[in-house]
């Protein structure tokens, strides 16, 4: 089969969520993710993320290129530093970040998620 390109315009199953009780600081957000694209291995995802106010603790096995396209965010580094993001902001996430993530205002992103394979014994 050739592969296609793949359009975010196309309807795609929408999944809801919340954090984990363990890991909610504030708040009760409400998420939902639509993945548009995963790749043959499972290793690589694209799609859109959106999430009403609230924040929780964080910790990246993947690493994440997000791109704001609406509302506002807050991230903070276990190391304390602290980034702001809001709608036309891109960035991204490296695989063992800790921190927390904090909707400031509900938002929506676009993502795409590396996430490398498991080391073999």
């Amino acid at each position: 089969m050739q592969p296609e390109i793949v359009s975010f315009s196309q309807p795609v199953t929408t999944e809801a969520s919340a954090p984990a009780a363990d890991r909610l600081i504030a708040g009760n957000p409400r998420q939902s993710v639509a993945n548009h694209f995963a790749d043959p291995t499972q290793q690589f995802f694209a799609g859109r993320w959106m999430s009403t106010r609230g924040k929780w603790r964080v910790l990246y096995t993947e690493t994440e290129f997000c791109h704001i396209t609406s509302g506002r965010v807050r991230i903070q580094s276990a190391s304390g530093r602290v980034e702001e993001f809001s709608a036309g902001d891109s960035f991204v996430v490296p695989a063992g970040f800790e921190g927390s993530w904090e909707v400031l205002e509900d938002c929506s992103k676009l993502y795409v998620i590396f996430e490398a394979a498991a080391a073999q014994p």
